[in-house]
Parts: C-alpha cells; sequence; structure tokens
C-alpha cells in the first residue's frame, strides 16, 4: 500500500514539475528579446534627452593598493537608442586633471563609434582605434566601452532565464575577433529595466570578469546608477565607481561635445 501511495506522489509530482516547466518555457517564450534589450539600453545610457553627474572611481589593484579619479560626464543624445554624445572632464588627481574624453556613438552597425582622448601634458588629442574600446579606461578595471556603452547591435541575445526580479539573457558578440570573450550573461532588472549584472566569460566557460550596479535611485523619475563595480575575477583587482549631481534635461548646447572643448572645457556645466 505504501508502495502504491509512494508511486502516486512521485507520479504527481512529476507532473507539476512538467506542468511547472510547460508554462516557464511559455512565459520565457512571449518575452520579446528584442524590446527588451532595447529598454535596457535605453534606461542605462538613454534617460532623459541630456544628463550631467559628477564621478568619483577609486581603483584596487590585486594587492589593494587604491588610486583615485574624480571627473564630470556631460552627456547628449541625438536619438533615442541611437547617435549619442558625450564628454568627461577630469578634475583630480593631478597625473589626470584637465585630461578629457571625448565620444561621439553611432547606431550605424558599420560605422564605428569615434573616441577620443585629450592629454594635456602632451596637449594631444589621442584617438582611441576600435580595437582600443575593450581596454583600460585611465588605469582603471572598466574600458572605454563600459563607460559610453557597447551596442546591443553588436551582439545575439537569448534569454535563458526569467525570475519574479529578473530577465537573465547570453549574448554572444557577432564579431568574435573584436572583443576578448566568448560571451556574457546579464542580468535585467524587471523593475527598472536596467542591467544590474553582467558576467563574462572565456571560451572555455572561465568567468573572469565581473560588472555589477550597486546601488540604484530614482532622479527625477529615471532610475539611476549611483554606485558600480567592475571586477577582475582572475586577479582580484576592482574599481568602484560613484556618481553624485546626477541631472537630466539640462539643456546642453551641442558646441559643448565639439573638439574645441577638449582644450577649452564648458566651465559652466562642470563646476
Amino acid at each position: 500500500m505504501k508502495l502504491i501511495q509512494f508511486a502516486k506522489t512521485t507520479l504527481a509530482a512529476t507532473i507539476m514539475a512538467a506542468t511547472s516547466l510547460t508554462i516557464m518555457s511559455s512565459a520565457m517564450a512571449e518575452v520579446d528579446v528584442n524590446q527588451l534589450i532595447k529598454q535596457a539600453e535605453k534606461a542605462a545610457y538613454y534617460a532623459g534627452e541630456d544628463g550631467r553627474s559628477d564621478a568619483r572611481m577609486m581603483i584596487v589593484d590585486s594587492q589593494g593598493r587604491k588610486q583615485l579619479r574624480q571627473f564630470t560626464i556631460l552627456r547628449k543624445d541625438v536619438e533615442d537608442n541611437g547617435d549619442q554624445k558625450m564628454m568627461v572632464f577630469f578634475s583630480r588627481p593631478t597625473d589626470v586633471k584637465d585630461t578629457v574624453f571625448r565620444v561621439e556613438k553611432h547606431a550605424d552597425t558599420n560605422v564605428d563609434d569615434d573616441r577620443w582622448l585629450y592629454l594635456p601634458a602632451l596637449d594631444l588629442v589621442k584617438r582611441i582605434s576600435a580595437g582600443d574600446k575593450r581596454t583600460s579606461f585611465v588605469g582603471s578595471h572598466f574600458f572605454y566601452e563600459d563607460v559610453s556603452g557597447r551596442a546591443v547591435s553588436q551582439d545575439d541575445f537569448s534569454l535563458v532565464e526569467e525570475n519574479a526580479e529578473r530577465y537573465v539573457l547570453k549574448a554572444v558578440p557577432k564579431d568574435p575577433g573584436s572583443v576578448e570573450f566568448a560571451y556574457y550573461v546579464v542580468e535585467i532588472d524587471k523593475a527598472t529595466s536596467l542591467p544590474v549584472l553582467i558576467n563574462f566569460y572565456k571560451s572555455d566557460d572561465t568567468n573572469y570578469r565581473r560588472v555589477e550596479s550597486v546601488e540604484v535611485s530614482d532622479v527625477q523619475g529615471f532610475p539611476t546608477v549611483l554606485r558600480s563595480k567592475v571586477s577582475d575575477l582572475t586577479n582580484g583587482g576592482y574599481t568602484l565607481m560613484e556618481f553624485r549631481g546626477s541631472e537630466y534635461n539640462i539643456g546642453l548646447p551641442d558646441d559643448v561635445f565639439t573638439e574645441r572643448s577638449l582644450r577649452s572645457p564648458p566651465v559652466k556645466w562642470i563646476k
């Protein structure tokens, strides 16, 4: 009798598990992945028509030694999920003071984003090639591409999991030779549409790099990352970035984002 009861219980559990899996698969099939990643890109990089924020980086190497970077970010959208302009003006410490990072982001997948770095000690404007976009941003664990944003059109996305709070997607680069990773897994918060955790993997499935949103808050109605962290999971170093005084829709003029601002920063907007 006990054996029959056990068999019935096991069968019922199996049926319930299969039913739950079917319902979950059906729900995941209804998710528009393309729309989902566009919403995430807009939330992360295109809040408002333009924006300003003061930022501070703390860079910690594998031996625990620390460096600080302080700068102001100005950003203006030409079109949501499309072309965009960005300027980053460094103020501290002395060795990076007056360094400027300039970006012109292009929606056209056949055109690389334009990135420049102004080095005041040499009075030199250095163009950052497409091949260097995934290299260290001023000595930190952030890459140039992390700061200006990787276009979602560069990767193929698939939904691998969905829970009550997040969507979990796997992204595979369309041009594997242009990046150091084989794929990455991104978790998107359902409440804010922000990507809150990204893990990068090598071809042997080694998780070697992590980007995470540590603190998120509402600013003028826009979910905004106030603290983010990039970790080198191989060597143990990390960089923590904090944002202060974030503002949106402040009416930044186009001439702020020209080459002239590299040598003559728009003081009105960065003080």
